[in-house]
Formats: structure tokens, C-alpha cells, sequence
């Protein structure tokens, strides 16, 4: 697989084109943001932990019947993936009361949900990514009814499974976001990543942040807690 001319770049990735339409390789950075881009800064090694975590979590959810955008990591950066029109909306799951949730419906953080909640965003930018619901995102055309239900299906089969692994490894998944994209069949897969910059995680028992709103909220050890939450990981592999 020939990697060739840089095709995007966003806030955290870089995407090349490849010999082959229908693959491409993603480049995980080191560049981090929040609040849509207001705040900037740099974690460092930040982008092959998320590399690395990302792939080792598709390659045990495509063992559970996930289909994943993932192919091979070709190196500690760098991944292989299959190309994907991605659907624009932002998936979220929560377990457990935290971030805009909270902030939103005047909750305390902390509040475990008898069942977990989704919600949807609209992925546009400009528009400050608003939240949606299933009709709106008919409405847009943004996807079918039935690739709607393909994506909530699949985000709470990836929801248990998640739970499950960082359970094992002492780490409550609070809530995440996903991405979804279609391959050249039309099928939908999960695509983006799945990291410390797209879920949170609390220390089971402490409650310790261990993920990106570590940088959100200027708690410091940022870097600490990423390459902690990957070394958890890595034992429970």
C-alpha cells in the first residue's frame, strides 16, 4: 500500500490518499482543542496513544460483530483505513451525568442514568455542531431511517462492550461520542476514534478524570493521564 498526497486535515488527524480508492491512511497529531476549536494546545504523544488505543479497541469490537473502518496499524501514527462517506452526526452515549449534559439540564456531575441516553449533533462547524433529533436528521437528509437504526443499535453494542473492557481495567466509561461513515457498498461502519479524546473516563474509584477534560478544565497531568489510561489498557489487552 503506497501512501500518497494528503487529501485533509483536521483538528486532530491528517488523512493521505493511497494507491487504492477505496483505503486511506490516517495520521493521528499531537494538536488538541475544545470548545469547537476556541481553546488550542499540544499533548504530547498524544496522537499514538490514540492511534493505538483506537485500533486496539475496533479490533475487539469487529471481534463482537462491529463493523469498523479499521484495516492495519501501520505504524505508531499511522493507520490503514477503508475510505467512508461519513454521515454527519456526532453519536453520543452517556452513562453517567458529566460535561454539557450536566451544564445543559442543571444536574450535578456524577448522576449514574437507570439506562444509558443518545443524542445526536449535527456535524457542521459553523453551526457550532447543534444538538438534533432523528427527525431533524431525516429531515436534512443527513440519513435514512434505517441507517438510524443501524447506528443506535450498533452505538449500544459498542456502549456494553466498552463498559465491559474498561471495567476491567478500574475505569468507569462515563459517556463518548462516535462517528459512523458509509463504505463503498453503502454498509455503515464505525469510523474516527475511540480515545481519551472522545470518552470519558473516571478511576473507578477515585473518580480521578483520566481523558481530554483534563486539558478542557486546566486540570494538569494531562499527558499523565493519557499514557495512564493507555497502560491500563495495555495490561487488560
Amino acid at each position: 500500500m503506497v501512501k500518497g498526497v494528503q487529501i485533509y486535515e483536521g483538528k486532530a488527524k491528517k488523512v493521505f490518499a493511497t494507491d487504492d480508492p477505496e483505503r486511506l491512511v490516517v495520521s493521528y497529531k499531537d494538536d488538541a482543542t475544545a470548545f469547537n476549536g476556541l481553546k488550542k494546545g499540544t499533548i504530547e504523544g498524544k496522537g499514538v496513544i490514540n492511534n493505538r488505543m483506537s485500533n486496539a479497541l475496533m479490533r475487539m469490537l469487529e471481534k463482537q460483530g462491529i463493523p469498523t473502518h479499521f484495516e492495519k496499524e501501520l505504524s505508531e501514527r499511522e493507520t490503514l483505513v477503508k475510505r467512508v462517506e461519513i454521515v454527519p452526526l456526532e453519536v453520543i452515549v452517556r452513562n453517567i451525568s458529566a460535561g454539557s449534559f450536566a451544564q445543559r439540564y442543571g444536574v450535578a456531575e456524577g448522576i449514574v442514568f437507570d439506562a444509558p441516553t443518545i443524542e445526536f449533533s449535527y456535524k457542521n462547524d459553523a453551526l457550532g455542531d447543534p444538538l438534533i433529533n432523528e427527525y431533524h436528521a431525516l429531515a436534512l437528509k443527513l440519513a435514512s431511517k434505517e441507517e438510524l437504526e443501524t447506528i443506535k443499535e450498533y452505538a449500544f453494542r459498542i456502549n456494553e462492550a466498552l463498559k465491559k473492557i474498561w471495567l476491567s481495567c478500574g475505569v468507569t466509561l462515563v459517556d463518548f461520542k462516535l462517528e459512523f461513515g458509509r463504505i463503498f457498498d453503502g454498509s455503515i461502519v464505525l469510523a474516527d476514534e475511540i480515545s481519551p479524546d472522545t470518552c470519558r473516563l473516571w478511576d473507578s474509584e477515585t473518580k480521578e478524570k483520566l481523558d481530554k477534560d483534563r486539558f478542557r478544565r486546566d486540570l494538569g497531568g494531562v499527558e499523565e493521564a493519557y499514557r495512564e489510561i493507555m497502560g491500563r489498557l495495555e495490561k487488560n489487552l
